[in-house]
């Protein structure tokens, strides 16, 4: 009998993601993406200001770009398996900047076979150079039973 790559998984088990750096340029790039022009991402003027007790000093990466590493790791790692993405639900906990680099995390928290398909659940964590959470979540995996 064959192993599928559902079987192969534990709980515990880590996968790890591509890093990424953003650039002034990718970030823009992103904004013409998305059709998201807030100046928080494009005008270092508007960031001096003061947001509640918050000051960024400098433009910041999309949060949903955050989003795509994370989406990019995910289906780095499925798509070989014959897995697919069904669902990723993100918080953000603190800005990423021109310069930093963040790095996606994810490891598999439990996994469970259903009369039509094979689950696996991941909790997600982006983290910066500095060792900082940037982003976390939760992603729901399948692996469809072979035919």
């Amino acid at each position: 009998m064959t192993t599928t790559a559902f079987e192969t998984l534990k709980a515990g088990q880590q996968i790890d993601g591509t890093p990424f750096s953003p650039t002034r340029e990718s970030i823009r790039d992103f904004c013409e993406a998305s059709l998201d022009y807030n100046p928080l991402h494009l005008d270092d003027d508007y960031m001096q200001g003061s947001f509640g007790k918050t000051q960024f000093g400098g433009i910041i990466m999309h949060g949903m770009n955050n989003f795509g590493v994370i989406t990019k790791m995910l289906t780095d790692w499925l798509y070989p398996q014959g897995g697919v993405q069904r669902r990723l639900e993100t918080r953000w906990k603190i800005p990423v900047k021109p310069g930093d680099t963040i790095t996606p995390r994810a490891t598999i928290t439990a996994t469970r076979k259903t009369e039509k398909s094979q689950w696996a659940t991941l909790d997600v964590q982006v983290t910066n150079q500095r060792g900082e959470t940037v982003a976390v979540g939760e992603a729901m995996v399948e692996f469809p039973p072979a035919a």
